[in-house]
């Protein structure tokens, strides 16, 4: 890859991040004010401490883009209340995937009924953004996935590829998609430099966060942090550049899967950034 293209991607960055005890601190003390930090939801906690952080970085100075799965909202008066209250902290960018609390907290099972709620409430967020599976979901055919992207599309302004490891799935999911005709822009999701025993006491403790549960149900994922030669974001945005850089590609920038390891992200960042002379 380029230098040049490298630098822009590393440039257009998202830091998922976990609510927990500590995350706020974390992020405070390491991420910069330009870097966007996005706050997952838990379907054990519910969506409180999703808010609750979302309300204080906001305050810090970050742009802070909540997740709010459908499956975690009562009704419509629940989703009417949390776009009140997101709007009043000023978010402006709001990530709806389906979530997976099993059973629902009440009446929506996807993500296509709120956001066509939002669309009703006038899109109160300038951004919208949905998940992309560029690898299988463990319960839908592909064809649907790429579907339900194509139903969602008049109401959402962007796209999160779910984490995956293998720049060639990548590739030739973006592909499939603009075939497709799905032409909202994506963010590539890609796991930053995950420490394994880190990862693992993460998971451990929380437990509950889309991304780490996709890691437990993924147990062989964990040897490519912690075998020589395993997984290196950087490895996985040069194999994949050709596909990430393509103007056809419409690649607006990385969503890097912290496990809340900020401290680690940033420094592998700027670090790579730094090499490149950017």
């Amino acid at each position: 890859m380029g230098a040049e293209a490298l630098r822009a991607l590393l440039a257009r960055v998202r830091y998922e991040v976990l609510p927990a005890r500590a995350t706020e601190e974390k992020v405070l003390a390491h991420v910069p004010r330009d870097v966007v930090v996005t706050v997952t939801a838990s379907p054990v906690k519910g969506l409180e401490p999703t808010l609750a952080l979302t309300e204080r970085l906001t305050a810090h100075g970050y742009r802070v883009v909540p997740h709010v799965p459908a499956r975690l909202l009562r009704d419509d008066t629940h989703l009417k209340d949390v776009t009140e209250r997101l709007r009043a902290t000023g978010v402006d960018d709001l990530f709806v995937p389906a979530g997976d609390a099993d059973p629902p907290a009440g009446t929506y099972e996807g993500a296509l009924p709120v956001l066509r709620r939002l669309t009703e409430l006038g899109r109160p967020f300038a951004e919208t953004g949905i998940t992309g599976y560029p690898e299988s979901h463990p319960l839908i055919h592909d064809d649907l996935t790429i579907q339900a992207m194509w139903d969602k599309r008049a109401h959402a302004t962007y796209i999160v590829s779910n984490l995956c490891f293998d720049a060639r799935v990548l590739g030739d999911w973006l592909a499939r998609i603009r075939r497709r005709d799905v032409t909202l822009p994506v963010y590539i999701g890609a796991a930053g430099p995950v420490q394994r025993a880190k990862l693992l006491s993460m998971a451990t403790k929380i437990g509950v966060g889309e991304s780490t549960r996709f890691l437990t149900r993924h147990a062989s994922w964990f040897l490519r942090f912690a075998t020589p030669g395993g997984y290196d974001p950087e490895r996985l945005l040069a194999r994949g550049a050709a596909a990430f850089t393509a103007p056809s590609a419409g690649v607006a920038g990385l969503h890097l899967f912290t496990f809340n390891q900020v401290a680690e992200t940033e420094r592998w960042r700027r670090a790579l950034l730094d090499r490149l002379g950017g």
